[in-house]
């Protein structure tokens, strides 16, 4: 056999592979190989492309590509605001708060449409009306209603901002895919008995960003292609595959084949010998995501009393998950804001305790434990580590002091479902904060009313509101800090939390990938990216 056959059937395969996942001819796949990006990763969590209504980690990586916000942050650097739709704003000072005054570039959507102000405020308008999981940024901590912000004309936008609302904040909040501005004149074109177009933007796209949705086929793949109309241009990658690929050892043997570019859940393990194989990049990118345990504190539950839940913190043996189980890819802390933002609370109140624990059982009136449902993904878990690794682990800690612990597995869309419902007993998962900011965390985490985390949880407490409310609005940063250390210290006592780790995020990649940069807020930017 001639020596370079192997090679030519591997190569051949691969553009078979592409051509029959795509549709395409095998010549036009053989081309477009070295100009489409193939992810393999757990993007089990996917729910809807809808950039008003999607809140989870996989639809922000896709969305924030499809759709532009009218500032953005740039790569790692999330402290300072660049443009993006809007070329300059300005806030001035009302008597009722303040306003924020947006001029538009000029920007096309991917019909061939120019992005005006009306635009604009037909998306942010939708997202406060459609009441979706992320409508509280917009209603709770921006105050906005409709009404607040307008278009006095085409190329300016004008919001209005109440005084019960730092405008900092609400300029950060727009990064986050809930301030992707919709082509309104294509959603309202496909809405359906008032729902703003969102079961046609479920799996279509109509933004203005470097991609365009082609088809999502779920639980199989998302495929994007460059939009020609974009000012964010793509230069290289025409096309992106993100594949399911829940396994991360199906994610190895893809990578090392070829077959995709780059892995998005690698164990930590295998993410130990990729960083010595020199034909792969092992990222080790940071994070602002917090993994924890939630406990539904609700009345009847096993947690509705504060010292079961202490218990369970004093349970958990953290350093055993940090050194075995992630073997270094996270970083302990035990309360609710994250490392890296201003605020975060570096107390460690629960130091491994299994006596402790069980004594606190014992007060609660539970002295010989409990039963409960554990709710935990099927897929890869923050830091690289199988869910089902940690769930394990903490289930055997549970354990050692009373409480049994039933794992029951689903997928990431199935879990986040349940949770939201209010119906998760106990569950293993985590939360990124939408803007890198302390309130990012500090409102839907301890803020029962926001209808996020802290309801997720029926954990409901007054104090815990008024000091999340309290340090969203404070501009004087050093109180706004010692604010933080309240709530921090309270929510760590009395909140429905464990948190188990801040992980570091292992991404890896093929050789010849350039420009793959993923930031603490878990956005890539793929018109960035080429391939050598």
């Amino acid at each position: 056999m001639h020596p370079a056959q192997p090679a030519f059937r591997r190569t051949l395969h691969k553009a078979l592979t592409l051509a029959l996942a795509l549709g395409l001819p095998l010549a036009a796949a053989q081309s477009g190989r070295e100009s489409t990006l193939v992810i393999g990763g757990d993007f089990s969590d996917l729910i809807t492309m809808d950039p008003g209504v999607s809140y989870e980690f996989s639809g922000t990586l896709v969305t924030n590509n499809l759709y532009d916000t009218l500032v953005a942050y740039e790569g790692n650097n999330l402290t300072t605001l660049r443009p993006r739709l809007a070329s300059s704003w300005k806030v001035t000072p009302t008597a009722t708060g303040s306003r924020i005054t947006f001029t538009l570039r000029n920007a096309k959507f991917s019909t061939g449409r120019p992005v005006t102000a009306a635009d604009v405020v037909y998306s942010l308008n939708r997202v406060i009306q459609l009441k979706t999981p992320s409508s509280f940024l917009f209603t709770d901590v921006a105050n906005l209603k409709v009404g607040s912000v307008t278009a006095p004309d085409a190329k300016t936008v004008v919001m209005d901002i109440p005084k019960t609302a730092n405008p900092n904040i609400v300029l950060a909040l727009l990064t986050f895919n809930v301030g992707g501005v919709i082509d309104s004149t294509e959603a309202k074109a496909h809405e359906q008995n008032g729902d703003f177009g969102s079961n046609w933007l479920k799996d279509h796209s109509a933004g203005s960003g470097p991609f365009v949705l082609n088809r999502w086929d779920r639980s199989a793949q998302v495929a994007l292609d460059v939009n020609p109309n974009a000012f964010r241009k793509s230069p290289a990658i025409k096309r992106v595959i993100m594949r399911y690929m829940l396994e991360s050892s199906a994610q190895q043997s893809a990578i090392n084949s070829g077959e995709i570019d780059v892995a998005w859940d690698y164990t930590p393990d295998a993410f130990k010998a990729a960083q010595s194989n020199p034909k792969l990049k092992a990222l080790k990118t940071g994070s602002f995501q917090l993994a924890y345990l939630g406990m539904n504190s609700a009345k009847g539950s096993p947690f509705e009393d504060a010292r079961v839940r202490e218990a369970v913190r004093y349970a958990i043996d953290q350093d055993g998950i940090i050194k075995s189980l992630l073997q270094g890819l996270g970083r302990k802390t035990q309360t609710i804001i994250p490392i890296g933002l201003a605020g975060a609370n570096t107390a460690v109140p629960y130091p491994y305790n299994p006596a402790k624990a069980k004594e606190l059982l014992a007060a609660a009136g539970k002295p010989d434990g409990f039963s409960v449902d554990f709710l935990v993904s099927t897929g890869s878990c923050s830091g690289g580590v199988p869910c089902q690794d940690l769930a394990a682990k903490i289930q055997s800690d549970l354990a050692k002091v009373g409480i049994k612990a039933n794992i029951r597995q689903m997928v990431n869309s199935e879990l986040l479902t349940t949770y939201r419902a209010q119906k998760a007993p106990l569950i293993q998962v985590a939360w990124s904060p939408d803007y890198p900011d302390a309130d990012g965390n500090g409102t839907p985490l301890a803020d029962y009313n926001a209808k996020s985390l802290a309801w997720r949880n029926s954990w409901q407490n007054a104090e815990a509101s008024k000091l999340a409310q309290s340090a969203a609005v404070e501009t004087d940063q050093s109180k706004r800090v010692a604010l933080y250390k309240q709530l921090t210290d309270l929510v760590a006592k009395e909140g429905p939390y464990a948190i188990l780790y801040q992980p570091y995020k292992p991404v890896v990649t093929s050789a010849n990938v350039v420009g793959f940069v993923r930031n603490a807020n878990g956005d890539v930017r793929l018109e960035k990216v080429s391939k050598k």
